[in-house]
Order: C-alpha cells, then sequence, then structure tokens
C-alpha cells in the first residue's frame, strides 16, 4: 500500500508540474486555444507513470512475479489516491497556479461560439473541474490499471505450481 500511495503523491506532483508547464507556455492565456490538444498530451505521461509504479510494485513481489489482478488492484489504489488528492490539485492550480484559466477559458468559448455564457461559466468553474477531476482520475485510472497490469503481468512459468 505504501507504494501505491507514493506512487499516487507522485501522480499528483506530475499534474501540478504539467499545468505549471501549460501556464507558463500561454496554454492559459495567449495560447489558450492550443490548450486542449496540449493537455490531452498528458495522457502519455500518466501512463508511463503507471508503468513505472507497476513494474516498482512487480519488483517488490516475491519472484517478481505479478498476476494481472494484483497489478489492476495496485492501480486502482494509484487512481484513489489521486482522485482523492484531486479537490486539493484543483484548489491549488487554480488559486496559486493559474487563478486567471476559468476566467480566460470561459471568453475563449463564449468567442469561438463554443458556449453559451451560462453554460461557459458553469462548467468552467472550480466545482466542475473538481468533480471532472476526481471522476475522470478514477475512469482512467480504472483503464490504465487494467491495461498496463495486463501488459506487465508475469506469466506462471512452473505449471505445477499455482499462486494465487
Amino acid at each position: 500500500m505504501l507504494k501505491e500511495l507514493k506512487w499516487g503523491v507522485l501522480f499528483s506532483g506530475a499534474i501540478l508540474l504539467w499545468l505549471v508547464i501549460e501556464r507558463v507556455a500561454g496554454l492559459h492565456a495567449e495560447h489558450i486555444e492550443y490548450h486542449r490538444y496540449f493537455t490531452s498530451l498528458f495522457a502519455i505521461v500518466a501512463i508511463v507513470i503507471y508503468v513505472l509504479a507497476l513494474r516498482d510494485k512487480r519488483a517488490s513481489l516475491p519472484n517478481q512475479e505479478m498476476r494481472w489482478a494484483q497489478g489492476f488492484v495496485s492501480g486502482l489504489i494509484i487512481a484513489v489516491v489521486v482522485a482523492v488528492l484531486s479537490p486539493l490539485l484543483q484548489i491549488i492550480a487554480h488559486y496559486l497556479i493559474s487563478p486567471n484559466f476559468f476566467a480566460n477559458m470561459q471568453a475563449f468559448t463564449i468567442s469561438e461560439g463554443m458556449m453559451e455564457p451560462a453554460t461557459a461559466r458553469e462548467y468552467f468553474s472550480l466545482q466542475s473541474y473538481i468533480i471532472q477531476s476526481v471522476i475522470g482520475a478514477l475512469i482512467m485510472g480504472v483503464i490504465t490499471s487494467a491495461l498496463v497490469a495486463f501488459f506487465l503481468r508475469t506469466k506462471n512459468k512452473d505449471p505445477k505450481r499455482h499462486t494465487t
């Protein structure tokens, strides 16, 4: 459980670092039109972190053998840690890292005709982003955990030996 906690905290730190990079790159203001494309690239970072985390977990197991279920559960715990930390991450992101993000995103989507003002205000708000981040952490954590655990599981080399 300590490994999962460590990796959940590291994942959360990576999210904050990514947000700082976005802010410095101008993706929360003058280049906001590119935000949605760049932010999608975080999926690569997320997968790499899950691979490293589950490899770390596998290395700590007896004979470095990990069944799919063990990897999946480990990944789920990481996802829960990230989900629990998500409200705090959103508060840090939108009060400290990029306090004008919501106003800038609302103005952009309204000016581009993507959303009506009321919809933009509702969608680009702290409450909405907290909900989205918690749900997103859980959903993406389940999917990523399932896939990464599948590829990192070890095959039972001795057919007479059954591991549970």
